[in-house]
């Protein structure tokens, strides 16, 4: 992907400038424009099925030059479904979508303020997808209605659930007080579970996003209890990293870890497989300025990758 030259100038004929190229600074990218910088951060093989959540805050924050970066980094990445959290702009998440042959892109339009989820997955076998839609879309506590992928992978079904909760508070949940932000997530979380047990039943069911919340918090405190407290039903496979140095965190600003990946016990058998991997994805390792490059042209938020064979 190209990347965005900017021209800053000084002379005041910019037909002299433009000629003579003599007067102003450029910035662009250190590595030549027909290399992608994240070409060795490759996850995906031919046999695994990738799923990739990833919060591109005020998507797109750097304009034409996020759309190349996050286009670069799907493309390398050679995962099967990447779930977005903060997708603001319909236009450019459109020409992120066109700069990926051989990808589909779904934007949902209903969230406040046009923070909403999408999805980018691959239009080949053996991931087929089938219907992309929202549920919960009239709860209180899910300012950003859940967006599901169902269809298949390798012929078996599959769901991805996608999700954005409720940021901010004070680290305790006020149990009568509906409009405190940890009890909307707490709550939240009793909605997907209540909606996954009536509708998947013997499905494996994934779910993703930018929770706002540690997973590791006190038991009267942690709003993800009701799955925590069923580890017949589900488990988070990010458990360890949410329980390990903040090295491995994927927002590292704060630091901590609030992007999570779920599954239900369909999918137990598949996690204890040799071809398994959870981490976050350190993208900003592969750019020449690093974490000020990223964060400014990509996100403050890093993805969190599940691998499996189902």
């Amino acid at each position: 992907m190209n990347r965005r030259l900017l021209i800053v100038v000084c002379a005041p004929a910019l037909a002299l400038l433009l000629f003579l190229g003599s007067c102003g600074t450029t910035e662009k990218s250190t590595a030549p424009e027909d290399v992608n910088p994240f070409a060795a951060a490759t996850v995906g093989t031919d046999t695994t099925l990738e799923i990739i959540t990833w919060n591109l805050e005020n998507f797109a924050k750097n304009g034409a030059a996020t759309v190349a970066y996050v286009a670069d980094a799907v493309s390398a990445l050679d995962v099967d479904i990447v779930a977005l959290q903060e997708v603001m702009n319909v236009v450019q998440f459109r020409a992120l979508d066109d700069a990926l042959p051989g990808w589909d892109g779904y934007r949902a339009v209903t969230a406040y303020a046009d923070m909403n989820l999408a999805y980018l997955y691959r239009n080949s076998s053996p991931l087929v997808v089938e219907s992309i839609y929202e549920i919960l879309t009239d709860e209180y506590a899910l300012p950003r209605s859940p967006l599901v992928l169902q269809g298949s992978f390798a012929g078996q079904p599959l769901v991805v659930i996608n999700n954005h909760y409720k940021c901010c508070g004070d680290n305790r949940i006020e149990p009568t007080n509906e409009r405190d932000e940890e009890t909307r997530r707490r709550d939240a979380s009793i909605l997907l579970d209540d909606y996954i047990a009536r509708n998947f039943s013997g499905v494996r069911v994934v779910v993703v996003g930018d929770f706002n919340d540690e997973l590791t918090d006190d038991q009267e405190d942690n709003v993800f209890d009701v799955f925590l407290q069923a580890p017949d039903r589900y488990r988070f496979v990010d458990l360890d990293i949410a329980s390990g140095p903040d090295s491995g965190w994927s927002y590292p600003t704060w630091p901590s870890h609030l992007d999570h990946i779920l599954i239900t016990s369909d999918l137990f058998d598949a996690m204890a497989r040799p071809d398994t991997e959870v981490r976050v994805l350190r993208l900003y390792d592969y750019l020449s300025s690093g974490w000020s490059e990223y964060d400014k042209n990509i996100s403050d938020h890093l993805p969190v990758l599940l691998r499996l064979k189902p």
